[in-house]
Order: structure tokens, then C-alpha cells, then sequence
């Protein structure tokens, strides 16, 4: 049977504990990803997460508006085959960090970065023992090996399921540190993204704001407190 079947063919979806985590049934036969691998998951809220998704489906199977089962076929069909070479890919941000490279103008932008960013990066000395130094200007200057195998360590400890909304919450924000504390719930995914964006909000208060600017902002702000909300109960 093809589980990703146009037509809604169930009458029941459900969690149930098996010995590897928890997978999702189908009137009592277990969904399979696209890759033809278990849906098992590590966690009962995701995997009840991702039954209320297949229970909403009315006659047609939309998986457009099914991002838990999404997210996690990604970490079952992607992420787990490749693990390492995404922690590399995600862990390497640090060493271009978005809050890193300050403005050299205007004062009053220079001095809004150094507010809201140096305790970010304060934060990740103390949590991780990983300065990273901040540099005025776009040119890249490599940050401190040691530094970087630290966080690129710390990477390497998520699970797959982890790894796949982390992969979310690093490249929508531009920031490893960014995506770590929005893991370790330093602040709301809300305040982590308005962060992200101190530049863009500077611009908009000096020229105004661009109405298909904010709405590209807005839906990657909903993706960013998705993959959030995904990590939080894939770590259960």
C-alpha cells in the first residue's frame, strides 16, 4: 500500500509504543515514509503530533499542510543517511555568524547590535565554552578553531529528528548560535527571529517597511517556531 495515496483510504490514525520509539497506524498498519522506512519517532507527542495530521485529512492527502510528517520523513529519508555531512554543514554558520558581523555605521545601528547580539554570544561562552568574536564589516574573518569544535561538538549530539528542525532554526535565522539557543529555550522562537532580523527592522524604520518583504518574513518566522516546536517534541 502507498501511504502517500492521493485519496484518504483509513478510518483511524493513531500512536502506538513500539521497541524503537513510537510509530503512527493507520486503522492498525504502520505509515511508511516516502523511502518506504517506519514512521517510528522518538517521542509519543510527536508521534501524536503527526497522527492528528493524518486525522484531519479529509478526502484527499495534503501534504502541504502536514509538517510534522514532513519533517520527520526528512530525518528518517535524509538526515539519518547523511548525519554527519549535515552537522558539518549547519556547525560551519558559526564561523560566519550572523551576529558576528556588526555594522561600521551608522552609531546607532552599531550600538543596537552590540545590545541585543553580545549577549547571545555571551551565552554561548558560558554554555558551550565557545567565544566567537564579533567583526565590523561584511569581509569574513575565520573565528578561533577551538571555538568552532566546540559548538561543532555540541551539533553532533542532536539525534536525527533533532538535526532535521535544527537544520530549520540554523538557516532560517542565519545563525548557529541563534539555533542553538532557540534548542536550549534561551528565549521564545519569537524573540530569536525579531534577532535575526535587527537589520532588516533598522532598515524598515529608516525607508519603511515592504509589505512582500514582511509577508516572505512572516511565514519564515511560522517556519522557524515550527521547527522549534518540532525539536522541543522530538526531545521528549
Amino acid at each position: 500500500m502507498s501511504e502517500w495515496a492521493p485519496k484518504r483510504f483509513w478510518k483511524k490514525a493513531e500512536a502506538a509504543e513500539t521497541e524503537n520509539g513510537f510509530a503512527v497506524l493507520l486503522d492498525g498498519r504502520g505509515v511508511k515514509t516516502p523511502a518506504k522506512t517506519p514512521l517510528v519517532v522518538p517521542s509519543r507527542e510527536l508521534a501524536d503530533a503527526i497522527a492528528q495530521e493524518w486525522d484531519a485529512q479529509e478526502e484527499k492527502v495534503d501534504p502541504a499542510v502536514m509538517p510534522y510528517t514532513r519533517m520527520a520523513n526528512s530525518a528518517l529519508d535524509k538526515v539519518t543517511l547523511q548525519f554527519d555531512e549535515v552537522a558539518d554543514m549547519l556547525a560551519a554558520y558559526g564561523d560566519a555568524d550572523l551576529l558576528c558581523y556588526r555594522a561600521s555605521h551608522p552609531e546607532q545601528l552599531i550600538e543596537r547590535q552590540k545590545e541585543r547580539w553580545d549577549p547571545l554570544l555571551d551565552w554561548a561562552a558560558e554554555t558551550y565554552g565557545a567565544r566567537l568574536e564579533p567583526r565590523s564589516g561584511i569581509m569574513h574573518t575565520p573565528q578561533e578553531p577551538e571555538a568552532l569544535a566546540k559548538l561543532t561538538a555540541r551539533v553532533h549530539q542532536f539525534t536525527p529528528f533533532q538535526l532535521a528542525a535544527f537544520h530549520d532554526l540554523v538557516s532560517l535565522t542565519g545563525s548557529l548560535v541563534l539555533g542553538l539557543a532557540a534548542t536550549e529555550a534561551y528565549a521564545s522562537p519569537e524573540d530569536l527571529w525579531d534577532l535575526s532580523r535587527l537589520d532588516e527592522a533598522w532598515q524598515e524604520e529608516q525607508w519603511g517597511e515592504d509589505e512582500e518583504a514582511t509577508e516572505l518574513a512572516n511565514r519564515k518566522k511560522g517556519e522557524l517556531v515550527f521547527a522549534a516546536e518540532f525539536f522541543k517534541l522530538a526531545t521528549q
